[in-house]
């Protein structure tokens, strides 16, 4: 490390020993200057973990004019280190690979240390692919904004959010973070076990002229997302578990499907049919139920087809009510149910 890294870091030190002596916990180096590719206009990139509000002060950006280069100290607490460590981003060098070049408090340390231990754990575990689907769904709004701007600017800054919450994603599906800087994160990525297309699409965006071929190189990059970073959930067989579900679906949509048809209402009949394909593939993504492509065979040209559709569902699916070994309620009149929800609740 070059004396002007270590006097800034020295003149860290000594301000937190005037102004805020209990706050500063460690300070760690991480970036460039860690990795080997720190060159002649580098900064330093410091993890000074503070304990209180008070440190905020330790934190200031400057020039040097001598050598022309820009410097920026931030500070962190904990709330932002956990942050990181809960694997929101594949940003968190700082957190995993800071060298640590003073320690003030032990304790701190010995809890940062707990921390990169956690963050290894979750990045091996299957939690992780909670945060794969987050960021995709983040990649999906900055893609669908890419469609309701027409500047080639603002088009351009919704694919860089496609391409940034898509590079996190790809990731941490495999469980790692970036560990170098933006100049060699394709390289980083062309190092998964993924396809080469990826990081062309991603060298594409950053060279495109055009906001329909950002577009285009956007929808490429989410539709690789969708089919590569998925987890494969074993899904449970049927079982009491999902009972009262047929009821349920029969109660909320069967009859307002029929009387849609009957008053040929389009816009009734599809809303209910959409209701009754997310309930049904809500359940399949936990049970192996089958497939239902109701909304492929949705027919708004004869609403009466869709009553039928529906019914072929309710079919199919009391076949999964059987397999379950669960009977659906039926009573002749409600005098008949009241008898027997009654003697239920005496059990």
């Amino acid at each position: 490390m070059n004396q002007v890294n270590q006097k800034i870091i020295h003149a860290v030190i000594e301000k937190a020993e005037k102004v805020c002596p209990d706050s500063l916990a460690f300070i760690g180096i991480y970036g460039s200057v860690v990795t080997g590719d720190a060159y002649e206009k580098s900064d330093l990139d410091l993890l000074i973990l503070i304990q209180d509000d008070k440190g905020w002060q330790l934190g200031t950006g400057f020039l040097l004019d001598d050598s022309k280069v820009g410097y920026d100290l931030y500070c962190t607490n904990w709330n932002g280190l956990r942050y990181d460590a809960a694997c929101h981003h594949a940003q968190i060098s700082k957190l995993m690979d800071s060298k640590i070049v003073y320690i003030k408090n032990q304790e701190a340390y010995d809890e940062f240390c707990k921390l990169r231990e956690q963050t290894k754990r979750f990045l091996e575990s299957e939690d992780r692919f909670q945060r794969v689907s987050e960021l995709v769904d983040k990649a999906k709004i900055s893609y669908a904004n890419a469609y309701l701007h027409e500047e080639l600017g603002q088009v351009r800054l919704d694919a860089f959010g496609v391409m940034y919450f898509l590079m996190d994603a790809c990731m941490l599906f495999h469980g790692r973070y970036f560990k170098r800087g933006t100049k060699r994160m394709l390289e980083e990525l062309a190092a998964l076990p993924m396809e080469e297309g990826f990081v062309d699409h991603l060298k594409g965006i950053a060279s495109s002229k055009d906001v329909l071929e950002l577009r285009a190189l956007s929808k490429s990059l989410l539709l690789y997302a969708e089919a590569h970073l998925k987890q494969e959930k074993e899904k449970e067989e049927p079982s009491e578990s999902l009972s009262g579900t047929y009821e349920e679906m029969y109660s909320n949509w069967r009859n307002k499907v029929e009387e849609a048809a009957e008053q040929n209402n389009v816009f009734a009949s599809f809303m209910n049919m959409c209701n009754l394909h997310d309930m049904l593939e809500e359940i399949s993504s936990e049970a192996a139920i089958g497939t239902y492509n109701i909304m492929e065979e949705y027919n708004p040209d004869c609403l009466q087809d869709n009553v039928s559709l529906f019914d072929t569902c309710l079919q199919k699916y009391e076949a999964v009510y059987k397999t379950a070994g669960i009977a659906i309620k039926h009573f002749h009149s409600v005098d008949e149910f009241v008898a027997d929800y009654l003697s239920e609740r005496e059990k």
